[in-house]
């Protein structure tokens, strides 16, 4: 057993965000055979992901603010803290912090067989996505 060693907090890519987004790893696998990576991930007001889907699926359990996540049917859910969304397997989706509120969530997602391709990033999303209209 043992105490992991610190990472420093990394700034997300614009590639793949749109606003300020960071980063703080909680654990990674080590072990052969092992394949979850858990995350906090803090969202400054209305900075978001761009549209995207992860091989195996992922839950994200909001810590603090207001999350908003949307779906290709232009679905916009919000979540508060205390509860977890889950996202299946190949479902195109974002995750965003409401307008005026920092948004933190932990993010639990498990790696396929090749690490590179457990999330596929796509186009960013658009204001009105981001709304929901």
């Amino acid at each position: 057993m043992n105490i992991e060693p610190a990472v420093p907090t990394s700034k997300n890519p614009p590639e793949r965000f749109t606003g300020d987004v960071w980063l703080d790893p909680i654990a990674v696998p080590h072990e052969d055979g092992q394949h979850m990576t858990v995350a906090t991930v803090r969202f400054a007001p209305g900075a978001r992901t761009a549209w995207h889907s992860h091989e195996k699926g992922q839950y994200l359990r909001v810590t603090q603010g207001i999350g908003r996540f949307g779906t290709r049917d232009g679905g916009v859910v919000e979540v508060h803290p205390g509860q977890t969304l889950y996202t299946p397997p190949g479902e195109e989706h974002w995750h965003a912090a409401a307008p005026g509120c920092f948004m933190e969530h932990i993010a639990m997602v498990e790696s396929g067989d090749d690490p590179s391709t457990s999330t596929t990033w796509l186009e960013h999303i658009t204001d009105d996505e981001f709304e929901g209209r």
